[in-house]
């Protein structure tokens, strides 16, 4: 199969290829696709364009899955080293889990060049990653939608910083980005409609140690007095008899089985359903038999279905890459789709603004940064005034 390229992501694919090719540059690098651009493409047309070993590491098995199939689809040879796919084999261009390799760096030694998808994860402070590529002298370029992480300061507080600007840093630069607006206003992603229900103040939950979140207990507290989880199985069973599919995002499992309770044609999925389980959920969702599931920290990337045109957001969360991802479910286009309807049920539309308006600011010397409506969201400190 021959896919068309767009016209950024022709554009990313050769920044890539150059960069891998440019002897002069000895740095690691990133680019910044947003969710639902096609980043899968863009890896695959790069690996099929560099003439050198490559190891392309994701960071689970549905994404790995993913990425494999979009390359052996243009014809090209490669093979998969992930204990989760249940394959273990080296080629010039192996698609891989960092899990399964960790403990193995000598085998990766022949690699010169390495693509590290959802490159978020890669911690510079700590981590499998870090680990390894310091036994590594591949050239790397990451991939992700959201290049940014956060970073605790040693204070009981937090910072959201651009992955060019954590101390030390794996990447220096970045080398090619598309802004979200410029896919929405060319049709590329589906249009949203925001709606904030009322009531919910977050004056009332506390944070946790490090800054970066609510704590459980008080969250769990606010619930109970609001009457919450009755106020979210009301508003879903509105949409269902709307909507495509809704998919309701909590952060308690309890909370998502008293959903699931309440509302006609439902099921849940947590981290801990079984994957058979969990497939036959997905395929129910997205054929219409089931028409709404609630999900705990699940199905934030990794999970394809088009046609899903709304989204419950049942927990408030201080992270803009959850809040983004949550959104980003529903971004991708479909026929007969006119836009997707965002439920913010939690106050976060307040704190991070809508997703289309997110822009990358290049602050120069590396100091890229993230602004919305012209309020900067990374490389700030997480304290009380981003309530």
């Amino acid at each position: 199969m021959r896919y068309i390229l767009r016209g950024y992501q022709q554009e990313a694919v050769d920044a890539a290829v150059n960069f891998f090719e440019d002897k002069n540059i000895g740095w690691n690098a990133i680019e910044i696709l947003p969710t639902g651009s096609g980043k899968s493409l863009v890896i695959a047309n790069i690996a099929k364009k560099l003439d050198r070993p490559t190891l392309i590491f994701q960071p689970s098995k549905e994404i790995l899955e993913q990425n494999f199939a979009k390359y052996v689809s243009y014809g090209e040879r490669a093979t998969i080293y992930s204990a989760s796919v249940g394959q273990k084999k080296l080629s010039d261009v192996t698609f891989a889990t960092i899990g399964s390799v960790i403990k193995k760096p000598e085998i990766l030694r022949g690699f010169e060049y390495m693509i590290i998808d959802e490159c978020h994860f890669v911690n510079a402070k700590q981590g499998m990653y870090r680990d390894l590529l310091a036994q590594l002298r591949a050239k790397v370029l990451g991939l992700t939608a959201t290049p940014y992480r956060l970073v605790t300061d040693g204070f009981g507080g937090s910072i959201l910083k651009f992955l060019t600007r954590t101390r030390p840093r794996v990447f220096r630069d970045v080398i090619y980005y598309v802004q979200n607006e410029s896919l929405f206003d060319s049709g590329y992603l589906a249009k949203l409609k925001y709606k904030s229900t009322n009531g919910f103040d977050r004056k009332h939950l506390v944070l946790n140690s490090t800054g970066a979140d609510f704590t459980d207990m008080s969250v769990q507290r606010y619930y109970k007095k609001i009457n919450f989880r009755a106020k979210v199985a009301e508003e879903t069973n509105r949409l269902i008899a709307e909507r495509k599919g809704v998919l309701v995002f909590t952060r308690f499992v309890d909370e998502s089985k008293y959903l699931v309770s309440r509302i006609p044609g439902s099921a849940v999925v947590t981290g801990k359903t079984p994957k058979k389980e969990r497939e036959k959920i997905l395929g129910l969702f997205r054929s219409g038999r089931i028409k709404a599931v609630c999900n705990v920290g699940v199905l934030t990337t990794g999970f394809d279905y088009p046609e899903l045109d709304a989204a419950i957001l049942a927990r408030p969360t201080r992270s803009l890459a959850l809040y983004y991802q949550m959104i980003g479910r529903t971004i991708r286009p479909a026929e007969n789709k006119s836009h997707s309807l965002i439920v913010d049920m939690c106050d976060n539309f307040r704190m991070f603004g809508p997703v289309e308006k997110l822009e990358l600011v290049d602050g120069g010397n590396g100091k890229w940064f993230i602004s919305n409506n012209g309020k900067q969201l990374t490389n700030v400190y997480y304290g009380e005034r981003q309530l």
